[in-house]
């Protein structure tokens, strides 16, 4: 049965696998930032602008703890993958037991250090004083149930590459549910206010995390064995080593988002609308792009193991046809999204706070100026990704970094102090343009040298 399901990564057609394990992941992923948003929208509802601007300030440490999660994740998976194309079995259950003890290491361990600098932490991540006392209220919460969500987000990856996608979307739905139901009873009925959306958030995170530990006897094409579970050296370091453009990409987004909450303090509050609707139209943009973000991050983690196991089988020409397939159907969604944030960005905002002209103004000039360039979004996420699959991180790292570290944050804060808010803003678009250009690149000439070497037709 193991050798069955499999071989469907190397023999069945691209497209149809493309579809099998990106739609389930996509849609855990997109599942998994309700959490945020159903928050932020009864929040916005209940507290108004200073809630949703608290709530802002905390994302980032949701970031890093998605940036620890999917880089044992990741790096698990892409490892897995490799080893089953080459049929080594033994090296994917260690690789597996390791991976599970970092993820119960690094998760309590930011829970805990999390909650020993909770003031200084929101700070750190943007929050003005008229923010400041909310923003720890939730954050202090939401920390217990951070191991649970990185479960959620690493599972996913390491059973995907077990072939089983759909679990894990199970599990975030209902998690997502749960979430659903008890945030207007906490904030409206206990009027428990954000610290009841918080406590919503946990709980449907600890019940989505327990079904993932539940899987943990159910894997069929590697296993959890007592004697791989001591952390080795070497398979640590290749978790890590195919893992980290993961933990770079996310460490890069958490960086962004704490570099332009503090812009959007200091330059908003220069401007008619003050630091705290700048901040607040700033955070709900990213929540809400973060579901179409899901979209690129599922197409490019369902290509991952048919990368991988076609890459470790030797079956280069199955390995290009997946990034072409891959790139086209980045480029298609990256435009459509495009639209939405150019032509929807107002009806969006108003579903978080309404009856706020200021706020619904700067809502549409934010998602207009720093989505302009969101059409060619698409392609670098999936080329990092194959770069990741198949063996080769320092290119998968250059391309995860360019967005964020080479280009965004320099460019927000160098055209900030010129122009201001719009200045930090119209970086986004300059970034996105360099970023597609410089992914491109390097994709083209992977697969020029692939030809050379007589590895694809």
């Amino acid at each position: 049965m193991t050798e069955t399901k499999q071989n469907i990564l190397g023999t069945a057609p691209i497209g149809q696998l493309l579809l099998k394990f990106s739609i389930p992941t996509t849609l855990t992923l997109m599942v998994n930032t309700l959490y945020n948003i159903v928050d932020q929208i009864f929040i916005g509802h209940a507290t108004g602008i200073s809630g949703v601007a608290a709530t802002n300030v905390t994302f980032p440490i949701g970031i890093i703890a998605a940036a620890l999660a999917l880089m044992i994740g990741d790096g698990c998976s892409a490892n897995i993958s490799l080893s089953l194309g080459r049929r080594e079995q033994e090296e994917a259950d260690k690789v597996f037991a390791n991976a599970v003890v970092l993820l119960f290491l690094a998760g309590f361990l930011l829970a805990g250090l999390g909650l020993l600098f909770t003031e200084p932490l929101v700070i750190f991540c943007g929050a003005s004083p008229a923010v400041l006392a909310e923003s720890v209220k939730y954050m202090s919460i939401t920390l217990l149930g951070q191991p649970f969500a990185m479960f959620n987000m690493a599972f996913t990856a390491i059973i995907r590459a077990d072939g089983n996608p759909k679990y894990m979307m199970r599990s975030m739905m209902i998690g997502a549910i749960l979430n659903v139901i008890l945030d207007p009873i906490f904030i409206f009925y206990f009027n428990w206010g954000i610290q009841g959306a918080a406590l919503a958030t946990i709980i449907g995170q600890i019940v989505s995390g327990i079904m993932a530990l539940a899987y943990l006897p159910q894997y069929e094409h590697f296993h959890l064995k007592k004697e791989n579970l001591p952390l080795k050296g070497r398979v640590v370091g290749n978790i890590f080593k195919l893992g980290f453009p993961s933990l770079c990409t996310q460490t890069a987004s958490a960086a962004t988002q704490i570099v332009m909450n503090n812009l959007m303090r200091k330059y908003g509050a220069m401007t008619i609308y003050g630091s705290e609707i700048a901040i607040s139209c700033y955070g709900l943009m990213m929540k809400l792009y973060q579901i179409s973000h899901a979209m690129f991050v599922g197409l490019a983690s369902g290509a991952s193991p048919i990368h991988g196991f076609n890459f470790g089988a030797k079956q280069y020409d199955r390995v290009k046809q997946t990034i072409k397939t891959a790139a086209k159907a980045s480029i298609i969604i990256s435009v459509i999204w495009f639209l939405i944030f150019q032509f929807g960005g107002g009806f969006l905002a108003s579903l978080f706070v309404e009856n706020e002209p200021l706020y619904q103004e700067f809502a549409v000039h934010c998602f207009r100026l720093y989505m302009a360039g969101f059409f060619v979004f698409g392609l670098p996420n999936v080329t990092s990704s194959f770069f990741q699959a198949i063996g080769s991180p320092k290119k998968a790292l250059v391309v995860s970094l360019s967005r964020q570290v080479f280009f965004l944050i320099p460019l927000a804060l160098l055209l900030s102090s010129r122009f201001g808010l719009d200045g930090a803003l119209g970086a986004a678009p300059v970034s996105d343009v360099l970023t597609f250009l410089l992914a491109l690149v390097l994709l083209v000439k992977e697969l020029q040298s692939w030809k050379k070497k007589g590895m694809i037709s």
